[in-house]
């Protein structure tokens, strides 16, 4: 098909997504997908002749020069809700489609566990079999806070701990991280990269860019309300600007308020 995604030396769409269930929780119902909806676009994927790839693998090719594949395409889910193992998998194998998982520790169902969690969460079984078959699985801290809002001891606490986690149940520590909500800043960036990963994802709803650094790639966000033209638009990189128009209004405001809030904890702390 002409009207395809942007060739191998452009940009790359990395998708982001969070639940797929068919009745999720109130709380991460915007940002699910049904699983009909999920197996349609990776549909368009294989339609469009897209190749996906892990996030380990787009930041190691554009860390070493190593060429990219033709139409590359990243499928990322965030957090670890239950419907990527029995919805989202079956349809990966099926087209035979690596992808990245990214876990907040205790928010899985297992001992580690601390609560919080917005739906049915994965338990580590699930996670390893989600891993055997093909899918790189990276730190999404432990708890989900806002990082950029949490003081240094606690930041450190969040990447280090979720990847010793994940390195105790899989074997092997992870190397690819996702900021809870996209906020970061340099401090989190340099606790991230302190923690031992290679590479980080925000979310700034825009296709990831070599020169944005391995530290913020960007994404694009896929709801429920997400129609399959506007997938179709996602995956080639068009008229993001007008998609995500309100996103990116409200992302800017809330970036000032943002550091105004931390500025003004930062001084609490140091006048205690």
């Amino acid at each position: 098909m002409n009207d395809g995604p942007p060739a191998p030396s452009g940009p790359v769409p990395i998708l982001m997504y969070h639940a797929v269930a068919h009745r999720p929780a109130r709380a991460v119902r915007g940002l699910s997908v049904a699983p009909e909806a999920f197996a349609a676009q990776m549909m368009v994927l294989a339609e469009y002749r897209c190749t996906p790839l892990t996030t380990a693998a787009l930041a190691e090719a554009w860390r070493t020069g190593k060429p990219l594949p033709e139409r590359p395409v990243l499928v990322t889910f965030d957090d670890g809700y239950e419907g990527v193992h029995r919805h989202a998998l079956p349809v990966l194998a099926e087209h035979g489609f690596p992808a990245t998982l990214f876990v907040s520790t205790g928010w899985l169902r297992s001992p580690h566990g601390t609560g919080g969690a917005l739906d049915t969460m994965l338990d580590w079984d699930q996670v390893r079999e989600l891993a055997a078959a093909g899918t790189e699985i990276g730190g999404h801290t432990h708890t989900h806070p806002q990082l950029d809002q949490v003081d240094d001891a606690r930041l450190r606490y969040e990447a280090e701990h979720c990847r010793e986690i994940v390195a105790g149940e899989l074997g092997s520590a992870p190397v690819s991280f996702a900021y809870p909500y996209g906020y970061s800043d340099r401090r989190v960036r340099q606790a991230v990269r302190a923690a031992g990963y290679a590479q980080a994802l925000a979310v700034g709803n825009a296709c990831a860019r070599r020169a944005q650094g391995p530290y913020a790639l960007r994404r694009v966000t896929v709801r429920r309300s997400t129609t399959v033209d506007e997938f179709r638009r996602l995956v080639r990189g068009r008229a993001l600007g007008r998609l995500f128009a309100r996103d990116r209004a409200l992302t800017k405001g809330y970036a000032v308020v943002r550091r105004a809030r931390r500025a003004v904890t930062s001084a609490r702390r140091l006048g205690a």
